[in-house]
């Protein structure tokens, strides 16, 4: 007889902190606990053309603590502009390192401080438990919904000369402090709350169908879909309305806590590649292959698909799971067209030369391995072409 509840460990270092003006009012608070002095501020020029440094400049005087700012972080950040914000941290004996802004950011800052610590280059901490010192202590501020990287033991970092995204895993790099402030996004651009809400949708659905799902993840994951499905598309229309921002900003960090302990399945694997060979964004890649995966995965369904359609407000009470299970995708598609995300790949310049060798690089991710249906590199390429 199958045992339903498969052997788990969790955990949850980070200290979450949701609050309205958590910046202001905790910031300078946390790093003066933490007994630190010096601070480096890892960010982007987007995030700082939109004036969200200032609150933190702010904070940070304030408190007295002495700091400098890395905004060279680009979309699909490369190995070396890892090293470059490694040497500032280093050069200014930073004691801390923010993260402001989304993955990019947060995966720049998390690779920045083991750094610090570790000999040795970057690509040689690719895969899991490959450095041994603590990182400097890293507090996370979000500015989008959809990384999660603010609780997870995750760095992503694309390797240009092999337009290859790296994965480094490791609990250590998990953020002390995640400072959730749901006041902060109401800069964040249109097309950037739709695809990164959709992001945090992929997450949670990931998280919770995969065959390293347990009851403790599964909880943080349905709470994520159904606060996703309730809040996206006021957030997508109005960044103001705090209540839509406040709600998916928790639920982005609830999916990043369900996937940090139970990981993805074949949509990350398949995203990555088409952010290193396209430099398309990462968001945008897992809303485009979200729907698609979910078909292929459809014919291992054991009931979720019902839970999931029925979370994203579809009427499944009196189906079973096999007639429920094409709601789930039906409702995923709904919401992708309602906040104007992507029909396909070849819109967003996308072509199909490069599948064979996507289709080689997303088969090295582990996410492919507990993917609930088992895939091979054939229906990766498969599912490629049916995206295109």
């Amino acid at each position: 007889m199958r045992n339903y509840i498969q052997p788990f460990e969790f955990q949850l270092p980070s200290n979450l902190v949701y609050e309205l003006e958590a910046v202001k009012n905790r910031l300078s608070s946390e790093i003066n606990f933490l007994n630190i002095s010096k601070a480096l501020v890892v960010t982007d020029k987007g995030i700082v053309r939109a004036g969200l440094l200032g609150g933190i400049e702010t904070s940070l005087k304030t408190g007295n603590i002495k700091y400098n700012v890395f905004d060279e972080v680009e979309p699909n950040p490369s190995t070396e502009t890892c090293c470059k914000c490694c040497e500032i941290a280093k050069s200014m004996k930073a004691g801390v390192i923010i993260a402001l802004g989304g993955g990019s950011p947060m995966d720049v800052a998390k690779a920045a401080a083991a750094m610090a610590t570790n000999e040795g280059e970057l690509e040689s901490y690719e895969g899991i438990a490959n450095f041994q010192n603590d990182p400097l202590p890293i507090i996370a501020i979000p500015t989008t919904t959809g990384t999660g990287s603010e609780v997870t033991p995750f760095i992503v970092i694309t390797i240009l000369q092999r337009h290859y995204k790296m994965t480094i895993v490791s609990k250590k790099i998990i953020p002390k402090i995640a400072l959730l402030d749901p006041t902060i996004l109401t800069t964040m651009p249109t097309h950037i709350a739709a695809s990164t809400g959709i992001d945090a949708l992929v997450h949670a659905i990931e998280s919770y169908i995969n065959l390293a799902a347990s009851p403790a993840s599964e909880a943080f994951a349905t709470s994520a879909i159904r606060m996703i499905g309730k809040y996206l598309r006021s957030f997508t229309a109005d960044r103001n309305d705090i209540e839509a921002a406040a709600g998916m900003i928790v639920a982005s960090t609830l999916a990043g806590v369900s996937f940090g302990v139970a990981r993805l399945g074949n949509v990350h694997a398949m995203a990555h590649p088409l952010g290193g060979f396209f430099d398309l964004p990462h968001g945008v890649a897992n809303a485009i292959l979200l729907p698609h995966v979910m078909r292929f995965n459809m014919l291992a369904d054991n009931g979720k698909y019902k839970r999931i359609a029925s979370l994203l407000g579809e009427d499944v009470f009196r189906m079973t799971g096999r007639e429920a299970a094409p709601l789930a995708i039906d409702a995923v598609e709904k919401l992708c067209s309602d906040v104007n995300i992507p029909k396909t790949l070849s819109e967003v310049g996308i072509t199909a030369d490069k599948i064979p060798q996507m289709a080689k690089d997303a088969m090295l991710s582990g996410n492919v391995k507990i993917n609930p249906r088992a895939t091979t590199e054939q229906d990766i390429i498969n599912l490629y072409h049916a995206a295109m």
